[in-house]
């Protein structure tokens, strides 16, 4: 959902052009779904958002994803620390989605470099986002508000409370990469 979600915000910002300037993927740390179709009521949930459920097949995150990932955003701590157990030296840009979210507030986005109308300047501008997200983190760990709920087995109403905790993060995100005034 996360990824979809951020895809959606992203076309949301600008349009038919929004690939061109950010990629968003995801993969899980279990393997046990990989190759699956998204699960169903994600699906309606993503669907209700106005977001594309379509083409997804589950994957499991392999240390390549994270060595061409400028940001990695998981749904838990415990899942960070699987990242960490990858590529140690990658978590300077990894971060569960809802510490993200929430730390976002606190950066200076007027001291990024501007967003642009062209992908390079996105990108730089998303490096130092990521870069002034890690000073802003000064270590601390994710505190447990910050994990998003797995709704898996549960009923809609659940769904609905998580795409709501990832588009608050997501939606942070977005408002700090690609200001509205700012492109």
């Amino acid at each position: 959902m996360a990824e979809r979600l951020l895809a959606h915000a992203v076309r949301d910002r600008l349009g038919d052009r929004a690939e061109e300037f950010v990629l968003s993927e995801s993969a899980g740390t279990g393997g046990w779904h990989a190759g699956e179709a998204m699960n169903p009521p994600a699906a309606k949930e993503l669907r209700r958002r106005g977001a594309l459920d379509t083409g997804f097949r589950a994957r499991k995150v392999l240390g390549s994803h994270i060595d061409t990932a400028d940001l990695i955003l998981t749904a838990t701590a415990e899942q960070l620390d699987y990242i960490a157990g990858l590529r140690a030296d990658a978590m300077d840009r990894a971060f569960v989605l809802g510490q993200f979210g929430r730390l976002a507030e606190d950066v200076d986005v007027e001291a990024l470099p501007p967003a642009g109308d062209d992908p390079d300047s996105v990108h730089a501008r998303g490096v130092a986002l990521v870069h002034a997200m890690n000073a802003v983190r000064s270590g601390a760990e994710p505190e447990p508000g910050d994990d998003l709920d797995d709704p898996w087995g549960h009923d809609e109403a659940f769904f609905i409370r998580t795409g709501d905790q990832i588009a608050a993060a997501v939606d942070a995100l977005v408002e700090a990469l690609l200001p509205k005034g700012g492109r």
